[in-house]
């Protein structure tokens, strides 16, 4: 009797045992196929990590199909701020190419230092950055926002060409070809600003912040209200600055951006009483400028210079 006990016992045992096997299969199945479909992504073409909108849309143009182009930055994220999630980091990881401006983005900066195995392009290697001293800024620092000036994105341009070149030999010819057509669209851009701001009764602009430096090549004077940073606040020395700034030049308009409070600037506009208007810095697509591109807005903020300015 006991010795059917103890079998029956045994039994039931070795059926308990079998069960939790079977079900610890399909988990573990379930837990690798999770993985390779995550990490499959890496064999999907080539794939090119970008910062910021500026030079995702480089790539973007100059990849034009044969590779994938994902932006750190999620649309009406404020570049300046950017702190890079795992998924993000991955990104950073898996990246065959990774674009980015060092010192522009502490968080990128870490990322690639720490966990990029693919190639990688400092944009502040290939341009010549301007210190925002040299924009009238009491500031040591270089000016990263360079993508105001269209021939220095086109040089970025070129240079995300060769990469590819490099990684992707056998679109080596589409790459350069589509860096050629993107350098063309810029240069037009650029002779549209030399020809719309000449001859302005105005040359002075007063902006949120210090992103715009890069214009004075085309005659204009920068003014900010809130320096270098768009979180930052103005003192009441500041304003009283620029208020004379707008009494002396006939400033017609007070330039708030998008990605970033209009506060500032509406307060000042409304003292004055000069109108308040938007101009696009171009560090990243919002809700309202989804539709647009680099292009499209760089041509809109013309247009609003000249009329500001009276060109």
């Amino acid at each position: 009797m006991i010795l059917n006990s103890l079998r029956i016992i045994l039994m039931k045992s070795l059926i308990v045992a079998a069960s939790g096997a079977a079900l610890a299969l399909p988990l573990a199945l379930g837990g690798c196929a999770a993985f390779t479909d995550d990490s499959a992504t890496s064999a999907d073409g080539i794939q090119i990590a970008a910062a910021f909108y500026p030079l995702q849309y480089v790539a973007d143009r100059v990849a034009t199909g044969d590779a994938a182009v994902d932006n750190l930055t999620a649309p009406g994220g404020e570049p300046h701020d950017l702190e890079l999630d795992p998924k993000e980091t991955a990104r950073v990881a898996r990246a065959d190419l990774i674009v980015y401006e060092r010192g522009f983005q502490p968080a990128v900066d870490d990322a690639v230092d720490e966990n990029a195995s693919g190639a990688v392009l400092d944009v502040a290697d290939v341009v010549d950055l301007v210190p925002f001293r040299d924009h009238g800024v009491d500031s040591d620092e270089d000016d990263p926002h360079f993508w105001q000036d269209p021939l220095l994105l086109a040089d970025v341009g070129d240079a995300v060409a060769d990469q590819l070149a490099e990684i992707d030999p056998d679109h080596a010819g589409d790459y350069r070809d589509n860096a050629a057509a993107l350098r063309s669209d810029l240069e037009s851009v650029d002779a549209a600003y030399a020809e719309g701001l000449t001859g302005c009764a105005r040359t002075t602009i007063v902006v949120s912040h210090d992103a715009f430096g890069y214009l004075q090549r085309y005659g204009l004077t920068m003014d900010a209200i809130l320096g270098l940073s768009p979180d930052s606040e103005p003192t009441p020395a500041d304003l009283a600055r620029l208020q004379d700034v707008i009494d002396e030049d006939g400033i017609t308009t007070v330039f708030s951006e998008t990605l970033a409070s209009p506060e500032a600037a509406d307060a000042l506009a409304h003292d004055m009483g000069v109108r308040s208007e938007v101009l696009d810095p171009i560090e990243g697509l919002s809700d309202e400028t989804a539709d647009e591109d680099y292009l499209s807005l760089m041509r809109s903020n013309l247009a609003a210079l000249e009329e500001a300015n009276g060109c």
